[in-house]
């Protein structure tokens, strides 16, 4: 299970302006998992903007970001959602959907141009958003006596280990989140701090939003 960065599901309102040459270019950033959210979004933006000249868009799917699309919508071929899909590549995101609405201010900006105002409007909005790691965690469960409860503790503290509530019964049950290339490590020290007076199992492996 691979590390990958996108933005925050929180983001939904996230919106940039940036002006040129009396162009206005107006950004929307938002977090999607499937073609159909990524296309029902750029609808969206081309129903509310309905009366701008362009609204262009690009996405970027899956873990490993092996689904990409852009759109130049009435732009000259490879001015505007080309740039936007490579800012969205530069910053190694992923299930990411950018709309780039653009004001026509009467000025030709030239194939360059559009180029470079695309590109810097899409970056605009990917540094509004809020960017995060998609991390993964192996879930372990570690019992103990109570007689171990505070040392195991102190050393969950002092190595940061990431846990979840534990459950308190006849002995403690610890859940610790551990990255997995760190599991048998983390278990070594366990033997070593304990005596080996204790239980694990090693649960399911998922991810967790870290920020970047």
């Amino acid at each position: 299970m691979n590390l990958y960065r996108t933005i925050s599901e929180a983001d939904a309102s996230v919106e940039t302006l940036y002006e040129i040459q009396k162009s206005k270019f107006i950004t929307h950033i938002r977090h999607v998992e499937t073609e159909e959210d990524a296309r029902t979004f750029i609808q969206s933006m081309k129903k509310k903007y309905f009366d701008a000249r362009h609204n262009c868009s690009a996405y970027v799917l899956g873990e490993r970001a092996d689904k990409q699309k852009s759109n130049d919508d009435g732009e000259p071929g490879g001015t505007a959602g080309n740039p936007i899909l490579e800012a969205i590549k530069k910053n190694g995101l992923t299930d990411v959907v950018i709309v780039v609405t653009r004001y026509f201010g009467g000025i030709k900006l030239g194939a360059g141009g559009l180029i470079r105002a695309y590109g810097h409007a899409a970056v605009l909005g990917i540094e509004a958003a809020s960017c995060i790691e998609m991390t993964p965690f192996t879930e372990l469960a570690v019992t103990i006596g109570y007689d171990l409860l505070a040392s195991v503790e102190h050393w969950v503290r002092q190595e940061n280990i990431r846990s979840e509530e534990a459950d308190y019964a006849e002995t403690v049950t610890m859940h610790l989140l551990l990255p997995p290339a760190e599991v048998e490590q983390r278990l070594t020290e366990l033997r070593d701090l304990t005596s080996a007076n204790f239980k694990a199992e090693t649960g399911q492996t998922r991810r967790l939003p870290l920020p970047c």
